[in-house]
């Protein structure tokens, strides 16, 4: 029920295919800077000083960017983060158009690029509470989750496709998504949040998110224990690519595998709102950490890449259900004036913690192999999934409100 009405609501359809449009801009952007830099002059150091300046925001600008999404109106914050990234994203395109490439410049879009992505996400994830009815949030939030694993499933191959035929082409298609999200953003009708109350300063208000977010029990236990799954699927995702290079498969195999994996995501992301309808969101976080502890230690006895892809699917599948739960009650629980600073904490230490597992995954993998370090990623699934279940708070919250069929 909520879906359909989802469908009459001109604002959330407005907000969602622009934000839809600007995500898939941003994966054919982050497909192809590597490519630019490698087929320019085959320098990898390069392109890792390029992906280096566009992940760079998300340690720096996390948690001020979430102040700031709750100080300022959301509508504007969006609108001037597209402007940006139309702007400086053509700018390369301009570039490349003449038959100039220079690192310094190619640095600095990547950079702002990806500090605009920080802002508009937090903005746009705390406006929808606002564009939508509260029983319709669980409906809304499983189309955005489905709306981000469809543009990661469908950007990469796209880069990849538009850098073959011209280097400037995907420049130019992620600039106009820009400008027509932009657009979307200007006929939207409602505020994007309520009344602000007085402003403190800056560490003052990402102290008070912060400390917000660790007083929330079952918030607090869930961030946790999804950091260290987190951990484990970096060091997974090291090890398939391993077992298909050991086994005599390409890169092209690994690919597959991730298109399997990506259309499991957006399945799991279209069914999200139907799993919270009639789960509690701990029994969503102890089912689905189960399910990962089954499937994860078959991926060391097998190298068949259609069964790799079935296993990776189910995983991505189950992932995409606690991302839309996670959503739900996070959205629900939260004060909208706080919407951007709780966002950016639990950010944070999410991508903290795929830091820490891509480091561990090559020094466990160079010293145990890939079959002993997944069945001992499998080992430890298997205790954070009992460690949720004996956790009460987790097995017993509810949601603040009720979620509608």
């Amino acid at each position: 029920m909520s879906a359909g009405v989802l469908r009459h609501n001109r604002d959330f359809r407005l907000l969602w295919t622009g934000a839809g449009i600007s995500a898939l801009g941003g994966t054919v952007t982050t497909v192809t800077y590597p490519l630019l830099m490698i087929w320019h002059d085959g320098s990898a150091v390069r392109a890792g000083l390029v992906g280096f300046a566009a992940l760079l925001p998300m340690l720096l600008l996390q948690l001020p960017a979430g102040v700031f999404v709750d100080r300022w109106d959301r509508r504007r914050v969006m609108i001037t983060c597209d402007a940006v990234s139309f702007a400086t994203i053509g700018s390369v395109a301009i570039s490349l158009l003449l038959g100039h490439l220079w690192l310094p410049h190619l640095l600095v879009v990547a950079f702002l690029e990806g500090s605009a992505q920080i802002f508009y996400r937090l903005s746009e994830r705390a406006a929808v509470r606002n564009v939508v009815q509260p029983g319709d949030l669980p409906a809304a939030l499983s189309q955005n989750e489905a709306r981000g694993r469809a543009a990661g499933l469908l950007g990469q191959p796209l880069g990849s496709v538009l850098f073959a035929l011209v280097r400037w082409a995907p420049f130019v298609f992620t600039a106009l998504g820009h400008l027509v999200a932009l657009v979307t953003l200007l006929l939207i009708r409602k505020d994007f949040q309520t009344e602000r109350g007085p402003r403190k300063n800056l560490r003052a208000e990402i102290a008070e998110g912060v400390g917000w977010l660790l007083r929330q029990r079952f918030l607090r236990s869930a961030v946790l224990l999804v950091a260290v799954t987190n951990v484990l699927f970096q060091v997974l995702s090291l090890s398939l690519a391993l077992i298909v290079k050991e086994n005599g498969g390409s890169p092209a195999v690994i690919g597959v595998i991730g298109a399997a994996s990506g259309v499991g995501g957006v399945l799991g992301a279209m069914s999200g709102s139907w799993f919270v309808r009639r789960l509690r969101p701990g029994m969503v976080i102890i089912t689905v950490f189960a399910v990962w502890a089954l499937l994860m230690p078959v991926v060391a006895l097998t190298a068949n890449p259609v069964v790799l892809g079935g296993l990776f699917a189910g995983m991505s599948f189950a992932g995409a259900l606690i991302n839309v739960m996670a959503g739900v009650y996070q959205v629900q629980v939260t004060p909208d004036e706080m919407q951007g600073r709780v966002g950016s904490v639990a950010g944070l230490l999410s991508s903290g913690a795929n830091s820490f597992g891509a480091l561990a995954a090559g020094f466990l993998l160079a010293a145990w192999g890939t079959g002993h370090t997944v069945l001992g990623v499998a080992a430890v699934m298997a205790a954070v999934a009992v460690t949720a279940w004996l956790t009460p708070v987790v097995r017993t919250t509810e949601y603040r409100e009720r979620v509608n069929a």
